[in-house]
């Protein structure tokens, strides 16, 4: 790829990776004036304007008919989690909030599951699932967080992903999928399951040394804070390893 390419590819992720992080925290379509103002990004708002259109005519962005601003399609979010999404570590004083919250009870199997899903849906502000494998026992909390999304208006699809939420062995199958790595993103209709393709659900595998192994996952809307997810995924299946 010659230096010039390289220069377009990489100013299209930068401006694609600045869209999907204003998304996810303001929820509204980001414009060009938007990502000059927040980011100081040293581009005109006229190349911005020519680099979204332009990420927007490969499909990694949409827009509002009503709207200037774009906002992320699954196949950006897909992108942004494959290749722009950045590291990012858990504050120490959450750490320690954590830490203090598993010191208060024993480390019976049962309590600290249904711990780990009460803790991590409070960090991660969306639904936390945690399962124990050849087990039906799974622990879900958080689930009054679907009603609230700003952009969960409709009463249907609402119902469609408590009804999923509702349903265990359902719920079983979509967070058992396989897993080529510790912790995997699963984006929209990548999870199979009509109710939740509005969704997205980032799931990580716990093995304890002499105990238990199980799958602990997070369901949100598709502009969910990834790195923040992922982060805390890992961070929780590492303590329980740690414990267990």
């Amino acid at each position: 790829m010659t230096p010039a390419k390289t220069d377009l590819r990489e100013r299209k992720e930068r401006i694609l990776a600045i869209t999907v992080d204003q998304y996810i925290k303001t929820i509204s379509p980001v414009s060009s004036t938007a990502i000059v103002q927040v980011y100081g990004i040293d581009l005109s708002s006229a190349t911005i304007r020519n680099v979204l259109a332009e990420l927007e005519e490969d499909g990694y962005l949409t827009h509002p008919h009503t709207s200037a601003g774009r906002v992320p399609t699954q196949k950006g979010y897909r992108y942004y989690v494959d290749h722009l999404m950045g590291e990012i570590q858990l504050l120490e004083g959450e750490k320690t909030r954590i830490r203090a919250e598993y010191q208060k009870e024993s480390a019976e199997l049962e309590r600290l599951l249904e711990k780990t899903s009460r803790v991590l849906s409070q960090t991660t502000h969306c639904t936390s699932i945690v399962s124990i494998d050849g087990d039906s026992r799974i622990f879900c909390q958080g689930t009054s967080f679907v009603v609230e999304y700003p952009d969960y208006r409709d009463i249907n699809k609402i119902r469609g992903i408590l009804t999923a939420l509702d349903e265990k062995e359902r719920l079983l199958e979509i967070i058992n999928k396989q897993l080529d790595e510790k912790t995997a993103v699963f984006i929209g209709k990548e999870l199979g399951c009509e109710d939740i393709n509005t969704c997205s659900l980032v799931v990580s595998r716990y093995q304890s040394k002499h105990g238990p192994s199980g799958r602990i996952a997070v369901l949100g809307p598709t502009w969910m804070d990834y790195k923040r997810v992922v982060c805390a995924l890992d961070y929780f299946s590492d303590l329980i390893e740690e414990i267990l």
